[in-house]
């Protein structure tokens, strides 16, 4: 956990980018990838035991991680998981941190796009415009834990994945409360579920979207919006589909099955599954 984050504004930004590697307080690397390119395998541990769709042949995704501020640790856990529920479940998964990346001809090969705990101001004004015509186009957008913590000037993607943060206590074990089952998201998480993880407030609830998961804010120390907590949530916006998770910031969450079950339905819901 960066600790500096519990008192500086959520805006605060570092320089610099990294390719994969970091340590947790790192600034990152200056380095990044020139092309989209596919992942190395991962470990098969990543199979699903969730009976879960498969994605629609020739399906393919594409996992952004760019940071300009914060660098979790957790990044090359999260794209190798990726990859893995891809190899699970039928989708091709190819990953970047190169922003050039975003033009109408290179989104147009991804059914969906996973802003891997990306941080900061990661697309220009010509790459933000070609996003908003790709979701337009009716693909899907999933965001990961600090999706939320990125792109605080553009209203669009404020409304894309739903809310903005605000601030965190220490990483801790939490209750989750599942709020709706019908999503492929949480079809196979228990209705209660405590798992370790660093918990989020953010700056308002999300609005106009389907609440998928609470956190019950009595079962750890540091959370201050009350009742109403959403941790993770899914709407249709603006032609396309947003699914958004809070949770992922440790390393260990992509070794959970439960985590990565609920994870891998976001992407397949976000697909049109």
């Amino acid at each position: 956990m960066d600790t500096r984050r519990l008192t500086l504004p959520a805006r605060a930004l570092v320089a610099g980018t990294a390719l994969l590697l970091s340590t947790a307080c790192s600034q990152g690397s200056s380095r990044r990838l020139d092309t989209v390119g596919p992942v190395a395998s991962a470990s098969a541990r990543t199979a699903s035991a969730c009976d879960l769709p498969k994605a629609p042949d020739g399906s393919r995704v594409l996992v952004f991680s760019r940071t300009k501020g914060f660098r979790h640790a957790s990044i090359p856990d999260g794209i190798a998981a990726v990859q893995a529920l891809g190899a699970a479940h039928g989708f091709a998964v190819d990953a970047t941190e190169d922003a050039t990346a975003f033009t109408d001809q290179s989104l147009s090969r991804f059914a969906v796009v996973v802003f891997m705990s990306t941080t900061g101001d990661v697309l220009d004004s010509a790459q933000q415009e070609a996003f908003q015509r790709y979701i337009r186009a009716g693909h899907g957008y999933v965001g990961v834990h600090s999706a939320t913590d990125t792109e605080y000037d553009w209203p669009w993607y404020g409304r894309l994945v739903g809310a903005y943060f605000k601030r965190h206590p220490a990483v801790q074990d939490a209750k989750l409360d599942v709020r709706d089952r019908t999503n492929l998201a949480t079809k196979c998480l228990p209705p209660t579920w405590t798992r370790r993880d660093e918990w989020y407030d953010f700056r308002a609830p999300p609005a106009n979207v389907t609440v998928l998961l609470s956190i019950d804010e009595s079962s750890y120390s540091g959370g201050t919006m009350g009742a109403n907590h959403p941790m993770s949530w899914s709407h249709t916006f603006d032609g396309g589909r947003a699914f958004y998770t809070e949770l992922g910031h440790t390393p260990e969450s992509y070794k959970d099955q439960l985590y990565l079950d609920h994870l891998a339905g976001g992407i397949l819901w976000a697909m049109g599954r």
